[in-house]
């Protein structure tokens, strides 16, 4: 096997082990208007990671959790709903990000990567990266995995037996920033949502605990990746898409068995 393809592959892999179970949640959460609406507001966290000079993905971190806590004071002041709220604040995001990166004549800007990803570039440090991110970020989950799913079974009921609501959701929030910014060179900005959502949406009707559905979700996820990478090698189609068409196959595969069954 091919060195691009091995880091690749790691790669995709490594993305999919954090969007399984953080995609449970947020399938279970109807949190996914929310995570398109984080992955939107990554491009301006890369324009100003390039115009400061520091990594792309500390800023989309950084304005992906400025986003979430700025939803969550607007909604309780405003007069506004969330969605209204994602809408306005993710599209005004996407579109400073575009912005701000036509000003920047000097430097050279892969937007179509950015936007759809390239996961065949994956370095040998971009695997370190997002290895190292895996175990952070499933650790932190090990931890909250109670009071998530908690919130998310009843979030009045969680708060009255003294689960600290507000600073899991905000945990999470974070976590989900930190898996679009890793996500961001597999599958690109606009497709990250996908990898989230799809995986956890195909495994819910053949899992019996939440447990289950997120271990389902991680191994439809890896899959995907697998059979995009094998499907983009194969027809010369584009790397993130052709993942996210796979995890879309499998998707409907699983409704279907869910149905006949």
């Amino acid at each position: 096997m091919d060195d691009f393809l091995l880091r690749a592959l790691l790669a995709g892999y490594g993305v999919a082990i954090l969007a399984g179970p953080l995609g449970t949640f947020i399938i279970w959460r109807r949190m996914a208007y929310f995570g398109e609406a984080l992955s939107h507001t990554a491009l301006l966290g890369v324009a100003l990671g390039l115009l400061i000079g520091i990594s792309s993905q500390i800023t989309v971190i950084v304005i992906s959790v400025a986003l979430a806590i700025s939803i969550t004071l607007l909604r309780h002041r405003g007069q506004l709903s969330s969605d209204a709220l994602l809408g306005i604040l993710s599209h005004s995001a996407l579109s400073l990000g575009l912005i701000v990166l036509s000003f920047m004549e000097s430097v050279r800007v892969d937007l179509i990567g950015y936007l759809f990803g390239d996961v065949l570039a994956v370095t040998q440090n971009d695997v370190y990266w997002i290895a190292s991110i895996d175990v952070a970020v499933l650790l932190t989950l090990f931890f909250i995995w109670r009071p998530l799913l908690a919130l998310s079974v009843d979030e009045e009921l969680a708060q009255v037996e003294g689960t600290p609501v507000a600073r899991t959701r905000l945990i999470f929030m974070l976590l989900i920033a930190t898996v679009i910014a890793v996500a961001m060179k597999i599958v690109g900005i606009l497709l990250i949502t996908s990898l989230l959502i799809i995986p956890a949406a195909a495994a819910r009707p053949i899992a019996n605990s939440p447990e289950q559905m997120a271990l389902f979700a991680t191994v439809i996820g890896t899959l995907s990746v697998s059979l995009g990478l094998w499907g983009s090698l194969q027809w010369d189609t584009p790397t993130g898409p052709s993942i996210v068409i796979a995890a879309t196959i499998l998707f409907l595969i699983a409704q279907t068995r869910a149905i006949l069954r």
